[in-house]
């Protein structure tokens, strides 16, 4: 399922037109980013928790020439399945 299936899908189960149904699937997106990037978390009940991870700077390799490159630090989203959720697709 792509965006585009995911707003008709919405569109369709809520009564919303596909133009309505999209804004609020943007907005839904939007706020979730907006809240990783101020460093939060989001915790949606019975679906699961978007989080922010950091990750610390490392040496790597070129795989072509062998040669150490460093890897800056970076922060990374992260989604972990609520229960529901895994039950739901486990059944």
């Amino acid at each position: 399922m792509n965006k585009n299936d995911l707003v008709s899908e919405v569109a369709e189960s809520s009564g919303l037109t596909k133009a309505d149904a999209g804004r609020a699937v943007d907005a839904v997106f939007e706020s979730i980013q907006g809240a990783l990037k101020s460093g939060g978390d989001v915790r949606i009940v019975g679906f699961g928790t978007f989080s922010v991870a950091h990750r610390a700077a490392t040496t790597g390799r070129n795989p072509r020439t062998g040669e150490t490159i460093q890897i800056k630090a970076s922060k990374q989203p992260k989604f972990k399945a609520g229960a529901p959720l895994k039950e739901a697709v486990n059944s």
